[in-house]
């Protein structure tokens, strides 16, 4: 059996009778569900070996900011993918983008159920993180496929070390937030690697730090909005 994260890089049979109009009208509607409704995981949220202690209201305020950040990834991982399966002219490599943000789903529907736990509200400003996220995957998407692996290399890389750093920020107490951050730190890893055996190539450093640069902007300012 192939695990789920080399799943997003295996070849898809590409269906000629789907039209750029098509795909067009597709990403639509996945922008509007990744921004306004509840999304559906296609696997059972994770779940701690035991409930922990209450969560004191200054731990819930803190574990809802981080979960918040963490569902904001998510809706930029949609966007990002799904604006790359848009510009490839590679048909298996669309599949398989279009593969993987079907299967970051999963984060986005227990993030956001998490954040519906702690009393938390989603960013006020998701509109705006998709629009942005989509323009760099239209960048990534024209770029050839090996950048635009390592761009999917890259992402995945400080994704996972956010997450560490959100593990170790998340209240001791709080296991239910760290079931789903741990899961899916796992998941990223794992994609990271099966993008970098697919010949991604890493950016080069200019972009790699431009790139975190957005991403310290966009999870400061979540935190809070």
């Amino acid at each position: 059996m192939v695990p789920r994260h080399e799943a997003i890089l295996r070849p898809m049979r590409h269906d000629p009778s789907i039209t750029s109009i098509d795909r067009a009208l597709g990403l639509v509607d996945r922008a509007l569900r990744s921004l306004t409704s509840s999304p559906k995981a296609a696997r059972p949220k994770p779940v701690a070996a035991s409930p922990g202690a209450p969560l004191s209201v200054e731990a819930r305020r803190l574990s809802g900011a981080l979960m918040r950040v963490n569902h904001v990834g998510e809706v930029c991982a949609q966007a990002l993918y799904n604006a790359q399966a848009l510009t490839t002219p590679n048909p298996e490599l669309r599949g398989q983008l279009e593969r993987a943000a079907a299967e970051e789903t999963d984060h986005l529907a227990w993030t956001a159920e998490r954040l519906n736990e702690l009393g938390a509200r989603p960013s006020l400003l998701n509109p705006l993180w998709y629009a942005g996220a989509f323009g760099l995957g239209l960048v990534a998407g024209r770029s050839g496929d090996a950048a635009g692996l390592g761009f999917v290399v890259e992402t995945e890389r400080q994704v996972e070390r956010h997450l560490d750093k959100h593990l170790e920020r998340l209240p001791a107490e709080d296991l239910a937030s760290r079931a789903i951050v741990r899961q899916m730190r796992d998941d990223e890893a794992g994609h990271a690697l099966a993008a970098e055996r697919a010949g991604g190539v890493r950016p080069p450093w200019p972009i790699r730090l431009a790139m975190r640069i957005a991403a310290r902007a966009m999870t400061t300012t979540a935190h809070f909005l």
